[in-house]
């Protein structure tokens, strides 16, 4: 009950804002391209009988970048996305993402955003605290404005600065001052594996306590689809967390298809590295961004926050049908 009154809510808000709720397909050509997310493929039979391969969308990022090129300006969408390879307290394969877009926007207008998002939830689910595994977070403060570099230093004891240049990563020195702050390393860590375990160790358990936290400026290499920053090292691009739990992923978007589909590539070959395949690019999106406008986005995690709001300790009891576990 408390899910349909946040979602009821965050309908009304974005629409006193003028934004246009908009449905994307959710077999796409292609389910996205990074690294680390997996996708579920399925067959389509046409008239003629002949098959070709369709995934269930990851993100409606593409579709709706496609609608900001075709001159939307607000949109936001409610929609059911996938994602294999997940399942836990706070993953499952089928979840819904509250996506949104503003187009000239810049993204730290995403953060007020964000924090409205949290207010709506809270005084939907009758709260005034967030609650998660024993951490609490007040939804109606002001959230801290953290960088990457800033909590690697604070919480790690890392200066990532240090590992990174304009000529690419230093994962020896990074490796060097990880493995010194007593974390495990081993031979075939790539730089951005070393990142993702000092991030998810040492850093995200200490991020939304008490007040949410936006962690800011992600290095470029950690963010595929983000226009890069002042400092081209870093990307605009943040995370919210609550209660240590990261609830939202939000980019200044890039719009250069030469630049965009290069990064694809790269996340590819990764992908091929770890897991041994590969995702199709889909054309039609890198065409689109040659004619989007600049804009900025955010892709939340329906139940994350509905978790949260409701006091829940695992996503399936925020969701009507989940997945059987067996």
């Amino acid at each position: 009950m408390a899910r349909a009154r946040i979602l009821a809510a965050w309908r009304n808000w974005f629409a006193a804002e003028n934004f246009l709720e908009v449905e994307t397909s959710i077999l796409q050509v292609s389910p996205g391209n990074e690294a680390h997310i997996s996708a579920f493929a399925t067959e389509y039979l046409g008239p003629d009988g002949q098959s070709r391969t369709f995934y269930l969308h990851s993100s409606p990022e593409f579709a709706c970048k496609k609608l900001l090129a075709a001159g939307e300006e607000r949109i936001f969408t409610l929609a059911p996305v996938f994602r294999n390879r997940e399942r836990g307290p706070l993953h499952a394969p089928e979840f819904t993402m509250l996506e949104w877009y503003r187009s000239g926007a810049p993204y730290h207008q995403l953060i007020s955003d964000c924090r409205a998002m949290a207010q709506e939830a809270a005084q939907a689910a009758g709260t005034k605290a967030f609650v998660w595994r024993g951490r609490s977070c007040d939804p109606f403060a002001a959230p801290e404005i953290l960088s990457v570099s800033e909590a690697f230093h604070r919480y790690a004891g890392i200066d990532l600065n240090a590992t990174l240049n304009p000529e690419g990563e230093n994962r020896e020195g990074l490796a060097a001052q990880a493995a010194k702050q007593g974390l495990r390393i081993t031979i075939d860590d790539s730089w951005s594996d070393l990142f993702s375990k000092i991030l998810s160790e040492r850093i995200e358990p200490n991020l939304g306590i008490g007040r949410m936290t936006v962690l800011d400026l992600y290095p470029a290499c950690e963010a595929a689809l983000a226009r890069r920053s002042k400092d081209p090292r870093f990307a605009e691009r943040f995370e919210l967390y609550a209660c240590g739990v990261e609830l939202a992923n939000a980019f200044g978007e890039l719009t250069d298809p030469v630049e965009q589909k290069s990064r694809f590539l790269a996340e590819m070959s990764e992908r091929q590295r770890i897991y041994g395949e590969t995702y199709p690019l889909d054309e039609d999106f890198l065409a689109a961004l040659a004619q989007m406008p600049e804009a900025s986005g955010i892709a939340l995690g329906a139940e994350r926050l509905i978790m949260l709001a409701t006091g829940a300790t695992e996503i399936d009891q925020v969701i009507w049908t989940p997945m059987p576990k067996n």
